[in-house]
């Protein structure tokens, strides 16, 4: 008997190893047919590398103030010059420099406050559905009243009240967006906990805690991932929004929406102030929305019944 257990032990193993690395090709299959996806990966690591090695690539100190140089053209322009490759704003800065030290803070602020919004909002979609009756209706009576908040408006209060900072803009952005985490993952919820392994655990005395955290979060986190992904995006672009309103990341402190705000009154007759670091989160945010479609391909349950 302990040999044809042994042998069943050992085939399942065997199991496991060969399904490991199934997976991966069914990622790496999906990636590679999916050209968006694709584009997207490569997008994104090369911004998170760019603000990575920040210091080692950009050609200048992207706070060193000359006024020689103020206003130079891009090198393939009259009056350019290979010193300042995208030219310099109205204090002689070097634009390139900014923009790639500007990618530091909006990756920062991106992914940090979409990390303080999903611990919240997933914390209170799985309580309100999982226990339901009051405490999900009163949790989402609070939801409902954020949602009723433009996110615009709340941060602008918020920023105005306690001052534009970085740590301040993360808790703004963060509390702000937690709203759309929750709906989703009670929703999720809701359905999961009707499930047999679920009931199954209440009928042998599983505690409510264990069964959140073991049974129901790892049910849901494939659609968290996919949701935060989209939303690092749209926090960005709220980043760069605050930032050219002035009540974003402060100078010295560089970032893509700062550059944004300084380059507004020079558009007529400078266009690269504005131009560059508007190409730089274009680019930066479809690359993001790409590498969440095809997360959301990899990581839909319907595409691996396929």
């Amino acid at each position: 008997m302990s040999h044809e257990s042994q042998a069943v032990i050992n085939e399942v193993s065997e199991d496991s190893i060969r399904k490991k690395p199934s997976s991966f090709k069914r990622w790496s299959k999906l990636l590679l047919r999916s050209k968006t996806g694709t584009v997207g990966l490569v997008i994104v690591l090369f911004v998170f590398l760019v603000a990575v090695l920040a210091p080692v690539l950009a050609p200048h100190d992207p706070a060193a103030i000359n006024a020689a140089n103020m206003l130079k053209p891009p090198f393939w322009m009259e009056g350019g010059s290979t010193a300042h490759l995208l030219g310099t704003d109205n204090l002689g800065r070097d634009i390139l420099s900014r923009i790639i030290y500007g990618s530091q803070i909006s990756l920062l602020v991106g992914i940090t406050s979409v990390v303080v919004a999903g611990i919240i909002g997933v914390t209170v979609g799985l309580i309100a559905g999982y226990y339901g009756g009051f405490i999900d209706n009163a949790l989402m009576r609070l939801v409902d009243s954020f949602l009723a908040i433009p996110t615009i408006l709340f941060a602008l209060v918020i920023l105005s009240v306690f001052g534009p900072s970085v740590i301040t803009l993360i808790f703004v952005l963060g509390a702000t967006n937690w709203v759309n985490y929750a709906r989703l993952v009670r929703g999720e919820v809701l359905t999961i906990k009707e499930r047999d392994f679920v009931r199954a655990a209440h009928s042998i005395g599983v505690k409510s805690n264990k069964i959140i955290t073991r049974h129901l979060l790892p049910n849901v986190i494939s659609s968290f991932i996919v949701i935060s992904t989209l939303s690092v995006a749209t926090t960005i672009i709220l980043e760069a929004s605050l930032s050219f309103l002035g009540l974003g990341v402060q100078p010295p402190t560089v970032s893509w929406g700062s550059i944004l705000s300084d380059g507004r009154d020079y558009l007529a007759t400078s266009w690269w102030l504005a131009t560059f670091p508007g190409v730089a989160i274009t680019i930066t945010v479809l690359g993001i929305i790409f590498l969440g479609d095809w997360l959301r391909d990899v990581l839909d349950p319907r595409s691996k019944a396929k």
